[in-house]
């Protein structure tokens, strides 16, 4: 069938004659779907079958994903990994049958019918703007969608599932944290053995008498060279294990004048007043806009600027934000000194240190 008009409107305001008439094409053949109505119902039988089998090849996946374990082998076929392959296979089929049905949809059932356009300016029209909205709305009513829910539904169920393998693919990005983020190796200090505070790199105690007002010293936490003193396993603190205690418990201490200090409150409504030594603060040096190491120090002001995108903290007035990005203050770490006069943590920090995740809360320190 040929859709032509003798007179096309032209948007400049005049008229566009056809140049050809008939453009020469066949006469239409009409499929037997759209004479038949047994044939019909049958391809529309086999366009849901195929949006079924979609949707049983991806609960195939889903199952395979639980059941099979990566690094199991299935000796009959090449000692091809049984997980991989039962995954790719069964992926792969959910979005094969996927396809073959729209195609068979298409070439079956939806309007069958040849249309001729005459090439016109790159702007069209309101007029052609509106046969082109009524042609779309037209294109929709003539697949059938509205009028073959067997079709519409599955399709929807098949689509709606393949979402499904997306979402447990995620679990392979590593293991939930669980607890892990609110904690630190700060904590693993004890009463008897109190951690001591080391400076990062040569991991040497730090005398409280030995800084001065100014003085901004990188730390880490003494179990992460000496382990056994504080009762950890030295396999916990090797390796990428290492790498995550530091990442976590990374410090900045800080002495100013006692008299510039305003202590904050803790998790609990108490006064941070004792959480510092003559002057000394310690804070995590972990941004927390995005993580960022922290060491740019201006010694007047007592603020502390991140190198990355200039979240500034006041470490006299509670680690507070005052410009830049960053949603919270740093947290603040309790210090004291041992018997020997070094500086050390009184407990783990009590709030998560680095960026905001959806779980922790938040407490108003002031």
């Amino acid at each position: 069938m040929t859709d032509a008009h003798d007179i096309h409107s032209d948007p400049s305001g005049g008229e566009l004659a056809v140049p050809i008439a008939d453009p020469g094409l066949p006469e239409h053949q009409w499929r037997p779907t759209d004479v038949d109505p047994a044939k019909e119902k049958r391809a529309e039988r086999q366009v849901a079958t195929l949006f079924g089998l979609s949707a049983l090849a991806t609960l195939a996946f889903l199952v395979s994903y639980f059941t099979l374990d990566i690094g199991d082998d299935w000796t009959l076929i090449g000692n091809m990994g049984a997980s991989t392959m039962a995954l790719g296979f069964f992926l792969g089929l959910a979005l094969l049958f996927i396809g073959v049905g729209i195609i068979h949809w298409a070439r079956k059932l939806m309007a069958d019918h040849e249309m001729v356009e005459l090439r016109h300016p790159a702007k069209s029209s309101e007029e052609d703007r509106e046969v082109a909205v009524q042609a779309l709305n037209d294109g929709i009513a003539e697949s059938g969608i509205g009028r073959r829910p067997l079709i519409r539904n599955s399709l929807l169920g098949a689509v709606g599932l393949l979402g499904l393998p997306a979402v447990v693919l995620l679990r392979d990005l590593g293991p939930l944290p669980g607890d892990k983020l609110y904690h630190t190796i700060w904590g693993k200090g004890t009463k008897d053995k109190p951690m001591r505070i080391v400076r990062d790199g040569i991991w040497t105690p730090i005398l409280a008498s030995d800084l001065e007002i100014g003085d901004l010293v990188n730390c880490q936490p003494d179990a992460l060279h000496n382990p056994e003193r504080y009762d950890i396993d030295p396999t916990e603190v090797e390796g990428v294990n290492l790498q995550i205690h530091k990442s976590k418990a990374s410090l900045i201490l800080l002495r100013m004048n006692p008299g510039d200090i305003k202590p904050g409150k803790d998790a609990k409504g108490e006064s941070r007043a004792n959480w510092t030594v003559n002057g000394i603060v310690a804070y995590s040096k972990i941004c927390t806009h995005v993580g960022c190491p922290i060491s740019l120090n201006e010694r007047t002001t007592h603020h502390l600027l991140c190198p990355c995108h200039q979240s500034t903290f006041d470490l006299a007035d509670s680690g507070k934000v005052v410009f830049g990005p960053a949603g919270r203050p740093l947290p603040q770490l309790p210090i004291a000194v041992d018997d020997e006069g070094y500086l050390v943590a009184q407990s783990d920090f009590d709030e998560p240190v680095g960026p905001s995740f959806w779980e922790r809360d938040y407490y108003d320190r002031w």
